[in-house]
């Protein structure tokens, strides 16, 4: 019943735009054109639909699912509508503005560093560790835009940036980039996608204990990331660091080779400095933030992809016909991080950005809001903070470790199902 599809009876002609593995800048970006046209563009196409004699929708039309799972029905307007609906303006690259924000970040990272290092006092250092992983947070999302080619027109600046800020924080840049962009164009699909992947009836079954607690029990996937650029997801091999892997073509083996060189450069830069300051101090200056980062990191992709702040509410996973590149990006979720929204360039802000990853950080706002008319009941509006901490986010994510363990194996539109083994005991 769950693959049953919408008929569309008053479809109009139309082709349909296939996503481009080839990357997601303005001059190559590609979609998939929903086949359920709007109404308002079926009416300015054909002139068929008149508001004396109201369209007639057959039993079959009814919308497949109700209540928590209702989104997961084809919506009532296609991404072309959501283009037309967002301001020119707002793909537009300014890149003294993009270096601007990263000149920010950069020169709060060094204050934090020697501030913490100068006053060396035990009640200082754990405030640093926080304060300075959300700053490698921040740096990651300028590397992001850089990968999503939204920092400036100029392909060998953004991917150089990318090259060095991505190193800084031990992030292969065009590994990174490439399994980013696999993600954006198989968001939401159960097999495709690449990140926070659903694990299937099948994988669960197959894990062993170590395994399972370590992609589902929270809060250990909160420590995933390094994990996951080495082995990847369950059910997927290959490493961002080998050229060599599944991940990449062979053309792209030299930008994995590249990457890779900027990391090795990183790491003579940390050897250098644990030299000069001694391996305690590193610990305190630059791990110990690391794995802040990381925590920052796979919290907020997390929530991206699970845990509606309803609770009723569940995120559909697609499969075959039922997938298209608008129903992923529509399965999305924007969060509102309090303080933290500008800290880290507004990347909770993140179902516009699916949709079209074009737009520079500093637009996602305006963006957001020019397209809210048009999905209707299909946007999610976040819960707001109750103050500076996003502390309302941590009953969505715990609750979605607590039950989003595994999908079936079959079903074009499927939904998180619990396993009870998913516990220490």
């Amino acid at each position: 019943m769950y693959s049953l599809q919408l008929k569309k009876t008053l479809a109009v002609s139309g082709h349909q735009h296939v996503m481009q593995r080839s990357g997601c800048a303005s001059n190559s970006y590609g979609f998939v054109r929903s086949s359920a046209p709007s109404l308002r563009s079926r009416i300015s196409k054909t002139g068929l639909v008149s508001v004396a004699a109201p369209v007639e929708i057959s039993p079959e039309e009814k919308p497949v699912f109700e209540g928590g799972r209702k989104l997961a029905n084809a919506p009532p307007f296609t991404l072309q509508d959501l283009r037309d609906a967002i301001p020119k303006e707002c793909f537009e690259k300014n890149v003294f503005r993009s270096f601007a924000y990263l000149a920010l970040d950069v020169g709060i990272v060094a204050a934090l560093a020697y501030g913490a290092y100068a006053l060396n006092n035990p009640l200082v250092w754990p405030l640093y560790w926080f304060a300075q992983g959300t700053m490698f947070w921040a740096l990651f999302v300028v590397g992001h835009d850089c990968g999503h080619q939204s920092f400036s027109s100029n392909k060998a600046l953004n991917d150089f940036v990318g090259n060095v800020v991505h190193s800084s924080i031990m992030v292969p840049y065009h590994g990174w980039r490439i399994s980013h962009r696999t993600h954006h164009a198989n968001h939401g699909h159960v097999e495709n996608d690449e990140s926070w992947t659903p694990v299937t009836k099948s994988q669960l079954t197959g894990m062993d204990k170590l395994a399972k607690l370590g992609r589902l029990l929270f809060p250990m996937p909160l420590f995933a990331y390094p994990f996951y650029l080495f082995n990847r997801s369950p059910g997927k091999n290959g490493s961002h660091f080998d050229p060599k892997s599944d991940l990449f073509v062979p053309g792209e083996e030299n930008m994995i080779k590249t990457s890779n060189a900027f990391q090795l450069g990183f790491i003579g830069i940390l050897a250098a400095c644990t030299f000069a300051l001694g391996p305690m101090a590193m610990f305190k200056l630059y791990v110990l933030p690391y794995w802040m980062f990381v925590v920052w990191l796979d919290v907020v992709t997390y929530l991206h992809h699970h845990g509606p702040s309803d609770p009723e509410e569940e995120i559909p996973w697609y499969r075959n016909d039922e997938w298209d590149y608008m129903r992923g990006g529509l399965s999305t979720i924007d969060r509102d991080y309090g303080i933290f929204n500008k800290i880290h360039h507004d990347i909770g802000t993140h179902v516009v950005h699916h949709l079209f990853p074009q737009i520079p950080h500093y637009h996602l706002c305006k963006a957001t809001d020019a397209v809210k008319p048009v999905m209707g009941e299909y946007y999610r509006e976040p819960e707001p903070s109750p103050g500076p901490l996003p502390t309302h986010l941590i009953g969505p994510l715990v609750r979605s470790f607590g039950k989003d363990h595994y999908v079936d194996d079959e079903g074009d539109i499927v939904f998180y199902k619990k396993d009870p083994s998913v516990s220490l005991f």
